[in-house]
């Protein structure tokens, strides 16, 4: 490790950020749904969210590579502050149309703050480790799964806010949390880390070569395939077909995002020494098996809800190692003279899989259930196996 000091500060910034992250997704999701807003209407709660996750990766990682990622950091905090303050202004009284448009903007300004910090927290691990690819994995797979258990407390710690201290209140100390934050970044990070001299252009960014482009598009897929289901779908069906209250569905998502989290904390020792294109390939297909194996259960054995339980727990397990190993791959394909920017195509790539996946996540769900979103997510997972194939045919220098 180069700097612990450095890594420690920008991941607590990353971990605060991501716990408010989960928490909003979760509050907004069960505080709208009550107010009556169909899974259609709270899919698009959510879509200029990504939509915006989309444009900020685009430019972001030009920004960081210009003038260093202290300061992209710095604005995704800072817009995240600004983000939950105004979303705490909303009025129940207001029209329907009129709360959508302000809940829409919100969470604008919010999914550009995710991605700012995102894609400055994961590309400074490129910089505050040496280049050994055994440590690259290690500590991208730290900071990476611990964010992924820090987000699934969010989901319980936004839930037990709902129910405590109701919507406003909520919003109001996760605001305090994160300012918090922001002024030990402020004072604690030092230097430009990231900063690059040369002038990259904003065409120069999708010129990234084969395997960069093969894994982005595998990314689009399978993160996509994650959300048709998870995002709008799994909640409201635990609400609405299961009974569930706030503190269940808040619970069972904190358990699966925590899950989700340690394992890909501890992907490089299961993986072991398969750190390559081929093992990604291999972990697809058993995506594939598992979400076809989910909606066999889904249609013949409705009544069950633990199957689907059981069913969603294995297939976060795998989903994780891939998740994980995608990661990876994509610091050790980029070339650090312009690593902010392939981070940022690669984390555009995510935001548009997170949009797709979202706006589906309602539109299906709306018309054909659950069991739509699980056709619809195994149709993007067997596209992600098809690019990942594809892949296999590069190599990791290691």
């Amino acid at each position: 490790m180069k700097n612990i000091k450095d890594y420690c500060i920008v991941t607590a910034a990353y971990w605060s950020f991501m716990l408010t992250d989960g928490a909003l997704r979760m509050l907004c999701l069960l505080y709208f749904h009550d107010l009556g807003y169909s899974p259609l209407q709270l899919s698009f709660v959510f879509l200029l969210y990504e939509f915006c996750g989309v444009l900020t990766n685009l430019f972001g990682g030009l920004f960081a590579q210009r003038h260093g990622l202290k300061k992209s950091l710095i604005y995704g905090l800072s817009l995240q502050v600004i983000a939950l303050v105004l979303l705490s202004f909303l009025n129940q009284n207001w029209s329907l149309a009129l709360s959508l448009t302000f809940v829409m903007g919100t969470q604008a300004l919010s999914g550009i703050a995710k991605d700012l910090t995102k894609m400055s927290s994961k590309t400074a691990v490129k910089f505050l480790i040496p280049d050994k690819s055994s440590q690259l994995f290690k500590w991208t797979a730290i900071l990476t799964g611990s964010k992924n258990t820090i987000k699934g407390l969010g989901f319980f710690f936004g839930a037990f806010l709902l129910q405590s201290c109701g919507f406003q209140s909520s919003l109001k100390i996760m605001a305090l949390m994160i300012f918090i934050i922001l002024i030990l970044v402020l004072a604690c990070l030092k230097g430009n880390m990231g900063q690059i001299k040369s002038k990259n252009r904003l065409k120069d960014l999708f010129k990234q070569g084969q395997k960069i482009n093969l894994l982005a598009g595998a990314r689009v897929f399978l993160f996509g395939a994650r959300d048709i289901w998870f995002v709008v779908a799994l909640p409201v069906f635990m609400r609405q077909v299961l009974e569930w209250s706030y503190t269940q569905i808040g619970t069972f998502h904190a358990s699966w995002i925590i899950g989700y989290g340690i394992v890909q904390t501890f992907a490089p020792k299961l993986l072991a020494e398969k750190r390559d294109t081929k093992t990604a390939f291999n972990l697809s297909i058993f995506l594939c098996i598992s979400m076809l194996s989910l909606l066999f259960c889904s249609v013949l054995f409705p009544q069950h809800s633990y199957l689907l339980i059981i069913g969603l727990l294995i297939f976060g397990f795998v989903f994780a190692l891939n998740s994980s190993l995608h990661s990876y791959l994509i610091l050790a394909f980029a070339n650090k003279d312009k690593a902010a920017m392939t981070v940022g195509f690669y984390y555009m790539a995510n935001a548009i899989g997170r949009l797709f996946g979202t706006l589906l996540s309602g539109l299906l769900f709306h018309f054909g259930g659950l069991n739509a979103c699980l056709v619809g997510s195994l149709c993007f997972l067997l596209t992600c196996s098809f690019l990942s194939k594809k892949l296999q045919n590069t190599t990791v220098q290691n």
